[in-house]
């Protein structure tokens, strides 16, 4: 499995591996999005998280994402009106 997860890493661009980070980090970026746009579910993400990130930063982080409903779709309210498509395909442009 680690074999599996390190060669996935290996085939990603120092872009790539940005973007991924930067969609993480976005409250309004849904892991699903990050799925549909590059291929990682939300246990890969959060792996390649704790691989990219200083231990610091990867504890905020997790806390922060923890029980956040804009980070998945199905627990968003239907009141929420932002599509997370168009700002991770702008994120994108820029890497």
């Amino acid at each position: 499995m680690e074999a599996k997860f390190t060669e996935r890493l290996a085939s990603l661009s120092e872009g790539d591996i940005s973007a991924i980070i930067q969609m993480a980090w976005e409250d309004r970026t849904a892991f699903e999005t990050i799925q549909e746009r590059m291929g990682w579910s939300e246990p890969d993400v959060i792996r390649l998280m704790r691989h990219q990130l200083q231990p610091s930063s990867f504890r905020m982080w997790r806390k922060r994402m923890k029980g956040r409903t804009t980070k998945h779709r199905a627990l968003r309210s239907p009141d929420m009106k932002f599509d997370d498509q168009s700002i991770a395909d702008h994120r994108r442009a820029n890497c």
